[in-house]
């Protein structure tokens, strides 16, 4: 038993270690809006027991500010991870450290520890969470091994979503909404680390 353990505790010890924040200088360094471009009509795409229906094309290069694997929710089998991404001031450090970022229950959230140095609403507009998609087992491998405060590319599709057993999800179409229903759900087909 205490092999088992302690096997156990150095697993979780080398997850933590190889899954570490990165501490990037100070100023944007994800300074670029997300681009995308709706979609009239795109192929249904199924994987596994989901028929995701592409909404529009989406390319985001971010800031990690948060990421959450989820194992055993409802959503898991479509999407094990959620990540919190910042863009122009929101990838800055600066602004970030008046920030306590957290993520739980598939919601990122963030309160200020200070006062705000940016708006309110530039806060919003530049930060998402992103329930992220992996759209084949190279992709969740890179998606893995995504670390907070590195900046990633991601491309693919914002879609929506529906099971076979009727559960659904459906994504955000713009940056300027917060709350519930305020999440991309995106179908990532490519990622790169920077």
């Amino acid at each position: 038993m205490f092999t088992v353990l302690a096997a156990a505790g150095l697993w979780q010890g080398y997850q933590n270690w190889r899954l570490r924040p990165v501490h990037p200088s100070d100023g944007p360094i994800a300074p670029d809006d997300p681009r995308q471009t709706d979609l009239e009509a795109a192929p249904v795409t199924t994987l596994g027991r989901w028929r995701l229906t592409p909404r529009a094309h989406y390319e985001i290069t971010a800031r990690i500010l948060g990421r959450e694997d989820y194992r055993f929710d409802q959503l898991a089998d479509l999407i094990p991870e959620d990540l919190a991404l910042g863009w122009g001031p929101m990838s800055d450090n600066r602004v970030l450290q008046a920030l306590e970022i957290t993520q739980a229950a598939r919601f990122y959230s963030w309160m200020p520890k200070q006062a705000l140095p940016i708006a309110r609403q530039t806060i919003i507009e530049h930060s998402a969470n992103t329930h992220v998609v992996p759209a084949d087992t190279l992709v969740a491998a890179e998606l893995k091994r995504l670390r907070v405060g590195q900046v990633v590319h991601l491309s693919g599709y914002l879609v929506s979503g529906v099971r076979d057993d009727g559960a659904y999800i459906n994504t955000s179409l713009t940056r300027s909404d917060s709350g519930p229903g305020s999440c991309e759900v995106m179908l990532v087909e490519e990622v790169e680390a920077r």
